[in-house]
């Protein structure tokens, strides 16, 4: 199965050259990405991945960048963090009518990982939300979805140390 996904990591200072990077990749297996190296100091790479299964691509993406650049730093996994604009682009509509869809049904509605200036969601609850009122989501979207969101919670959980997981746990629970 064909699974789309980005990457976005911050290269390390001696990565500085963009073609050399981009051939690193290519060299490396991401031969299946388009990249992007426009802001100095990051690259973005845009997979579509055959695999059994969005985490084998998805793993298999990180694997391949990793072996390319070794000191490269996963920044964000996608599709996961989304704004309205963002999940209404996804499913094909306006951004007005998936604002009137949330706020009609504000009491199930999937709860934001943010609200303020910019509210926003992992992508995964969302699409298992529209699924479940009869929106045709294909299940592979829900699963790379979803495969974003753990890599990215595994990466933000690493940061804060294991030593205060358990402690946080029995306070949000």
């Amino acid at each position: 199965m064909e699974y789309e996904f980005e990457l976005r990591f911050k290269l390390p200072k001696e990565a500085a050259d963009g073609a050399e990077v981009i051939e690193r990749l290519g060299r490396a297996g991401c031969t299946d990405a388009l990249v992007g190296i426009g802001q100095p100091g990051r690259v973005a790479l845009r997979f579509t991945r055959e695999a059994s299964s969005a985490g084998e691509a998805m793993v298999s993406a990180l694997r391949n960048v990793k072996t390319a650049i070794h000191a490269v730093e996963l920044i964000e996994a996608g599709p996961d963090l989304v704004g309205l604009t963002d999940v209404a682009e996804i499913l094909g509509m306006t951004r007005q009518n998936m604002r009137k869809l949330m706020l009609a049904n504000s009491a199930t509605f999937p709860a934001p990982v943010h609200e303020g200036s910019a509210v926003i969601w992992h992508l995964e609850p969302v699409l298992q939300w529209m699924r479940s009122r009869g929106y045709g989501i294909e299940q592979r979207q829900i699963e790379i979805a979803q495969v974003a969101m753990q890599i990215n919670l595994v990466k933000e959980s690493d940061r804060i140390g294991v030593s205060a997981q358990p402690e946080i746990r029995m306070l949000i629970a």
